[in-house]
């Protein structure tokens, strides 16, 4: 399986509108940080999007990305679903309807936010996203995939991180429940929510994020959902060895 990391970013992205901080102002390219959102690849050639930011189009020019066959939500805030209506052009290249999987608290927000779509007299031929909702009660299979829902506490929220083979992308997480521990055994590959040093009521902080790191054991670690507080460089230098800051536009193989 192939990850690109098409978003690492907080709600706000990387540089922030009218800050002048040193991971704002940097040339680094890995500080560029679109909103959170991830591509894979199948081993079957089957192409799913992780969550739809409103950066979607600017990341599939950026990444050449043309062809998506379903979308996975982790929920429904705004930095990981307002990009929803960029699926028109996937309906148009595809000529087929998107399937959208989530838990029913997300394709509720789906079907209030995007009401447009779902109304009988929608225009047709690319004018409003054509959607397939499904809604996520457990394991599930994309193709010749499994995916399996992890449920995480995002503050008071229940949203969802997902695994597939040996890979795991826990995005927007503060805590994850005593029952989704052993979900996360044995992978290859961890994505985890990593905001700042500083304490959230909604995310982990840089070193919470590092003792679930080592808790959950994964051969790799990237961290995602960074602010503009943890420069790239620096701040990958002082991580424990197999743990690493992902950035746009990163690229892996994952077992």
């Amino acid at each position: 399986m192939r990850v690109l990391f098409l978003g690492t970013g907080t709600s706000h992205g990387v540089p922030m509108i009218g800050c002048d901080c040193a991971v704002c102002r940097s040339d680094d390219p890995r500080d560029e940080r679109t909103r959170p959102s991830i591509y894979l690849e199948f081993d079957d050639d089957l192409r799913v999007l992780v969550d739809t930011t409103p950066d979607l189009r600017a990341q599939a020019l950026r990444h050449d990305v043309r062809r998506v066959d379903a979308v996975l939500y982790t929920h429904a805030h705004a930095d990981h679903l307002m990009g929803l209506d960029e699926i028109r052009r996937f309906n148009v290249l595809s000529r087929r309807p998107m399937p959208i999987y989530a838990d029913a608290r997300t394709l509720d927000s789906v079907r209030r936010t995007f009401s447009y779509a779902f109304e009988s007299d929608a225009p047709k031929g690319g004018g409003v996203p054509d959607l397939r909702l499904w809604t996520i009660g457990g394991r599930f299979s994309l193709g010749h995939q499994e995916v399996v829902p992890v449920p995480v506490r995002h503050g008071s929220w229940e949203i969802l991180g997902f695994r597939c083979g040996g890979f795991a992308y826990l995005t927007d997480c503060n805590a994850i429940p005593a029952a989704s521990m052993p979900l996360l055994e044995g992978l290859d590959c961890l994505v985890l929510d990593a905001l700042r040093h500083r304490p959230h009521p909604t995310h982990f902080t840089l070193e919470e994020a590092v003792a679930m790191a080592r808790r959950i054991g994964a051969r790799q670690t990237f961290f995602t959902h960074m602010a503009h507080d943890l420069g790239h460089a620096a701040t990958c230098a002082s991580l424990p060895e197999g743990m690493a800051l992902a950035h746009d536009g990163l690229r892996l193989d994952v077992q």
